[in-house]
């Protein structure tokens, strides 16, 4: 199935450069087969005594004239319009696989990249971002190198057995045969052990990934390393990982290295038998030194191409192994995909709904039990409860990151599975609790929703966020680049960036989820004042831990155990005496608090 991957996904499209690099094979085959035979010309007919057959005899008169020194001229020119034939085609045929290899790499890695990119968060929960990364560069890069140096060379390699097998038949079959004996053996060995080479590489490169692994989740968790003091229990992680490799990589490499030794000593076994008897032939007279030295010649071209083709089975494996990891991610189905039906939304007013939707992550575990509930267009909804209830799912099903297992989420009063999912995205804006900002100027990272916004609209942007007179005071200002994730700015700074995106976004429906957490009180109430300008005029859907920023909520829904047990506003809830109540009073224990509980006059 993996050859077929291979051939089929990835050559195909290149067929016309293969071609093109399959000529030059040919002629660069074809060179090899002719390259010994000016030599057998120099011993049988300048050095020897034999008289040139009449076909060639004619050739060389009328182009060098008439002689031994004509016959030598001969010899000579030919060697080298061989030469230089064949040079010529292996240059375009190794131009030409390495520009296939090339491309090939870059449209796999385009293809992988952009189907990663689809599929939905479950998916990322479940694998390791290491060895995603493994997958794009590892297994990438081994099936470029193998159509770029290898994947022509077996054919060259075949081709090469063919014609060297028929020219030998030709001079001598008995000779052949005793040639061709060791054959069997050295076919066998290599089919024995590329097996274990392929199961030992794939065991190499899944420890590869491993490795990967552990040093991408350190690197992006590097603050929480350092404040823990863990850089001692890293190191030792990594190294017992590193060690593992090592040590798959050398029972690998052990398999590889018996391969050529054994298929060395299988070659001058060969070699020895047909030395012994074409020694013995040339010595009673049935065989001219000049055909012997041919003889040997092609056999040493026969042996190399078999040699060659036991020793590409390392590549050959790795390209194998790269291919079925590959295809195994795209082939993966838990992708957010758009239903056949499906069509760009329109501008949306922004009333949100959701009937008797269930969801889980896993079949055993439902998250969501039968959630219903409406938010009208322009309204300001939170959602609290417990951890664990499920109010962050409910923010991952409004854009789709999951699909649920029943039930129907609407938008508008349209189901939105169907709208395309870039088309809902697109209308919508989020600031979340932990700001991700990228290593590309502040400019850019406020414009990241909105690539063709004008400087304008992003300074707009920036003020109504509360964000421009900071980032006026930075060294280069808009053009300051911030480091990886946004490190070089404080928590309050960050979410006013993410702010400022959303503003210039200018979607109908905002999802915010406790964007106010672990600020300090003046950044807090800077990130408050560009929340409630950011929040005019949207349908907002707020996830909150930290009741007191839902109390002005149009409506707040009460998640417990995936279920909504409460809904209504601040005061409604807090009369009511239940989870919402106990939920309050457990961060509110204060004079004002109870004062506000108590009944009015």
């Amino acid at each position: 199935m993996e050859k077929k991957f291979i051939i089929d996904h990835l050559l195909r499209p290149h067929w016309k450069a293969l071609a093109a690099a399959f000529v030059a094979v040919i002629v660069d085959g074809m060179a090899d087969l002719f390259g010994p035979w000016p030599i057998k010309i120099v011993l049988d007919y300048v050095v020897g005594s034999h008289p040139l057959p009449s076909w060639a005899a004619g050739a060389v008169i009328a182009t060098f004239g008439e002689g031994k020194w004509a016959i030598l001229h001969f010899a000579a020119i030919a060697t080298l319009a061989i030469t230089a034939l064949g040079a010529a085609a292996s240059y375009t045929e190794s131009y030409l696989t390495t520009r296939v290899g090339q491309w090939i790499m870059h449209d796999l890695r385009q293809e992988l990249y952009h189907h990663i990119q689809g599929l939905s968060l479950s998916y990322y929960d479940r694998h390791k971002t290491g060895d995603l990364i493994g997958r794009m560069t590892n297994d990438v890069d081994a099936i470029q190198s193998f159509v770029s140096s290898s994947l022509l060379d077996m054919v060259v390699d075949v081709l090469t057995l063919g014609g060297m097998m028929g020219v030998m038949f030709y001079f001598n079959w008995h000779f052949t045969l005793i040639a061709l004996a060791v054959a069997p053996l050295l076919f066998l060995e290599v089919y024995t052990l590329t097996g274990r080479i392929k199961r030992a590489a794939r065991a190499v490169r899944l420890k590869e990934s491993e490795v990967v692994s552990v040093v991408q989740e350190t690197l992006s968790s590097i603050r929480v390393v350092k404040a823990f003091a863990r850089e001692d229990y890293e190191e030792r992680r990594l190294e017992k990982e590193t060690l593992e490799s090592i040590e798959m990589t050398m029972r690998a490499r052990r398999v590889k290295a018996l391969l050529s030794p054994t298929v060395d000593f299988i070659v001058a076994a060969g070699t020895c038998l047909v030395l012994w008897y074409g020694t013995g032939l040339v010595l009673k007279g049935a065989l001219t030194a000049g055909s012997l030295v041919v003889f040997l010649l092609y056999l040493g071209k026969l042996y190399k191409p078999m040699r060659d083709l036991s020793k590409m089975t390392d590549s050959a494996s790795k390209a194998l192994i790269g291919a079925e990891r590959i295809k195994e991610i795209i082939n993966a189905k838990e992708q957010t995909r758009d239903s056949p039906r499906a069509s760009s939304a329109p501008r949306f007013k922004g009333e949100i709904e959701f009937e008797h939707v269930f969801f889980s992550y896993r079949d055993d575990r439902p998250v969501l039990r039968g959630v219903s509930f409406r938010v009208r267009p322009g309204e300001f909804a939170a959602f609290v409860g417990p951890t664990g209830a499920g109010k962050t799912t409910i923010f991952s099903l409004i854009p789709r990151f999951y699909s649920q297992s029943a039930g129907r989420v609407l938008i508008d009063g349209q189901d939105i599975r169907d709208f395309t999912v870039k088309s809902l995205r697109r209308q919508l804006s989020f600031v979340l609790q932990e700001t991700v900002l990228f290593h590309a100027p502040l400019w850019r990272n406020i414009a990241y929703g909105k690539p063709e916004a004008s400087r304008e609209e992003i300074l707009r942007a920036s003020r109504l966020a509360n964000a421009h007179e900071f980032i006026e005071r930075l060294p280069e200002g808009y053009e300051t680049t911030v480091g990886e994730r946004g490190a070089a700015l404080s928590g309050g700074q960050r979410q006013r960036i993410a702010i400022a995106r959303a503003i210039i976004r200018n979607s109908p429906i905002l999802i915010l989820d406790e964007p106010t957490s672990g600020l300090d009180s003046s950044s807090e109430k800077l990130v408050i004042e560009a929340l409630e300008r950011l929040m005019e005029g949207r349908t907002t859907i707020m996830i909150a831990h930290h009741l007191e920023s839902v109390r002005r909520a149009d409506s707040i829904f009460v998640l417990e155990h995936g279920r909504i047990v409460q809904s209504g506003k601040h005061p409604e809830l807090l009369a009511r005496n239940g989870l919402y109540a106990q939920l309050y009073w457990s961060q509110f224990r204060d004079e004002d608090a109870a004062k506000e509980t108590a009944p009015r006059a």
